[in-house]
């Protein structure tokens, strides 16, 4: 891993302003920190932006003040916002990505560009939550809007979020999500920078539904989904945009649509990273993509020739093969590029699934069964990983002896890959709401095998992910399955193989009756889009090393673990419990005396030969102190299942200084939706 080099003089002199109040026209107000060029009231600066819910008071201290003391060394003006009802600023967030939020961005970037120190042009910048909205901003085309940075995003927030992956229900994560953001908005406002009114403000947000109640009235692709997600109308946005991404993250593919879709100039760089920004997250290399967005903003923000014209739309790091590990700090491989996406130099090479074989050549057709194991999936990894807390897919043999897999001869030479495989399965099910899950792995020659890439489908949605319909049993349906996508070179003497499964435990919530699938060999294949090397790839110009402004003084009060995971299996039981030990974090006290602690556990349990015994339960607790008055909150959750319903319950606990002051249950049953 590279040492990240910590800069201390930069161009510009910085002043920071706080607390900053944006108005808005219904009387709400946003809290803003902005960082300045000292000079800025004299020769004024373009503005770049972040707008997220994750309270720049305590949540975002540390990356806000290096992330926008860059920008403001580098001559323009940095501000971090608080959308609608977090942190201090006034109002409600009800849910994510509200329309209500999106039109409140672009009324800050409005009056931004309106201020004497901003020269009128504005760029938006985020990571998560914060590249999701500025996508959705970019949409409305606010006129001082002219560029966006967008990390570990998506474009669809259906399909590509924490919710309903593949037409199915994202047992891991989406629970978790709506308990842990249901505890930071739990929080008090600072009352401090908020003022007067604050305790009523707080008590507002206490009272909010859980979201994970909206997202699962919502389960199927309809106009609540539609809303934010920029692949309705590419079109629509004209600014240019800047995707960075990670294979080990979840939010990767949105990158190759933005690049096809946006209409205005497009860059991409996709490293090996988790979710977890380029400058610290492993798997390495780690890059500076400080100077490489600050590059960007110069072209379109100051009309620079900043040299980002010559390169190409695409980078990524193709990936090597590695052994299989749940934490890999290094990734070995290398940089490539491509100038236009899709790239027409891509060569599509079919391996035909057969009798256990996977083989260019044409084979017999015959039908290969497989049946639900409960517990596929667990050595999967996660969808969104850090890459720090043990959440990388390991060997897959184990999964793979309960799966229908097909292997190909030893490869004779090595090839890389690129963009998205896509799977052709001509496919049957015995029952009516069925799932099918196919991962595409290198099997090492010393017989480990490492994911590469995989997708799953809810054979209800083979039709599209907002008409669902049941299977008719034992009716061959043709499916096309694109899998995540990847750079990877395969090396010679590797196998490739291809496992499929009925389920695929807590990736998807699973069917409510045991399924077997039917697979026709011969008429159904996997199709690899291999890329040829290309010279310019040994010259490309080299990605800036990881750089970055001193961290502000935060002191660690105590370290958090790292974060861990755990499987159990009962074998009189027939139980398989995964715990998520999510305590990354730590407690820290933050310059201004608020001290902030986090943490969640999240336990994932199903029980062999039954679907029904899948459950979520997690917990998370926040300790927060401002000066003499403590608050604790604790946040559960718990979603089970029955053959016809989904059964979620809420949990909010308040106490401060000791004393209770606000307790609430809420107990939701949602009919299964072809799920």
């Amino acid at each position: 891993m590279r040492d990240v080099e910590i800069r201390t003089d930069f161009p510009y002199a910085i002043e920071i302003r706080t607390p900053v109040w944006i108005p808005l026209p219904d009387g709400t107000r946003l809290h803003a920190r902005v960082w300045l060029p000292t000079d800025a009231g004299e020769q004024p600066v373009p503005a770049v932006i972040e707008y997220g819910p994750y309270r720049l008071s305590d949540g975002t201290v540390g990356s806000d003040e290096q992330q926008m003391r860059w920008f403001a060394g580098h001559g323009y003006a940095g501000i971090r916002i608080d959308i609608r009802g977090t942190g201090e600023s006034s109002g409600l967030c009800t849910d994510e990505y509200t329309r209500q939020e999106t039109l409140d961005g672009a009324e800050a970037i409005a009056w931004i560009a309106e201020q004497p120190w901003c020269s009128g042009a504005v760029g938006i910048i985020g990571y998560s939550w914060t590249g999701f909205n500025g996508l959705q901003i970019a949409a409305l085309r606010p006129p001082a809007l002219k560029a966006v940075v967008t990390g570990y995003s998506t474009d669809d927030r259906y399909t590509d979020d924490v919710h309903y992956r593949g037409g199915l229900i994202d047992a891991m994560d989406m629970l978790h999500w709506s308990v842990c953001m249901q505890g930071w908005q739990a929080r008090p406002p600072v009352p401090a920078i908020y003022g007067e009114g604050w305790r009523e403000a707080w008590q507002e947000r206490l009272e909010l539904d859980p979201w994970i109640t909206h997202w699962m009235s919502h389960q199927h692709r309809d106009d609540y989904w539609r809303l934010g997600s920029a692949c309705e109308d590419f079109d629509q946005i004209d600014v240019p945009v800047m995707c960075i991404a990670g294979w080990a993250d979840g939010y990767t593919d949105s990158a190759f649509r933005v690049l096809v879709g946006a209409r205005g100039p497009r860059k991409a760089v996709i490293g090996p990273w988790g979710h977890v920004d380029p400058i610290h997250g492993p798997p390495a290399p780690q890059v500076g993509i400080l100077s490489e967005a600050t590059r960007f903003w110069d072209r379109w923000l100051r009309g620079i020739d900043s040299g980002i014209d010559d390169d190409p739309m695409l980078v990524a790091y193709e990936q090597d093969p590695v052994t299989p590990a749940a934490i890999i700090s290094e990734r070995p491989g290398r940089w490539i590029g491509e100038d236009t996406w899709p790239s027409l130099r891509l060569v599509d090479r079919a391996f035909i699934l057969g009798d256990g074989t996977l083989a260019s050549e044409m084979t017999d057709e015959a039908v290969v069964t497989v049946a639900s194991m409960q517990t596929v999936g667990l050595d999967g990894g996660v969808w969104c990983a850090d890459g720090r807390s043990a959440d990388l897919a390991i060997d897959q043999r184990r999964e793979e002896a309960f799966s229908a897999c097909f292997t190909s001869e030893p490869l004779d030479e090595d090839f890389a890959i690129l963009g998205h495989a896509v799977a052709h399965l001509a496919l049957t099910a015995d029952r009516p709401v069925a799932m099918v899950s196919l991962r595409l792995s290198e099997v090492l020659t010393d017989g480990s095998s490492l994911l590469v890439t995989r997708a799953q489908l809810n054979l209800c949605h083979r039709n599209g992910n907002h008409a669902p319909t049941a299977v008719v049993p034992g009716e061959e349906m043709q499916i096309r399955l694109p899998l995540d996508s990847m750079a990877h070179r395969f090396r010679a003497g590797s196998r490739l193989r291809v496992a499929i499964s009925p389920c695929y435990w807590p990736w998807a919530w699973p069917s409510p009756e045991p399924v077997t699938l039917g697979i026709r060999t011969g008429a159904s294949s996997i199709v690899l889009p291999t890329r040829p090397a290309r010279v310019e790839d040994a010259v490309m110009r080299e990605l800036d090393p990881p750089a970055e402004p001193a961290a502000v003084p935060i002191e660690m009060l105590r370290s958090g673990s790292g974060g861990a995971r755990t499987v159990t299996y009962n074998q009189g039981t027939g139980r398989t419990d995964l715990v998520f030990d999510w305590d990354i974090g730590g407690a820290w006290k933050f310059e201004n005396g608020l001290i902030w602690e986090d943490s969640s556990v999240t336990t994932l349990s199903i029980t062999d030969g039954d679907p029904l015994s899948a459950e979520v339960v997690v917990e998370n607790t926040s300790l927060y102190e401002d000066g003499d008055r403590t608050v604790e909150i604790v946040c559960r959750g718990a979603m089970s299942c029955t053959a016809d319903d989904f059964l979620v319950t809420s949990q909010l606990d308040v106490r401060e200084n000791g004393r209770r002051m606000f307790a609430r249950t809420w107990d939701s049953r949602f009919p299964r939706d072809h799920m």
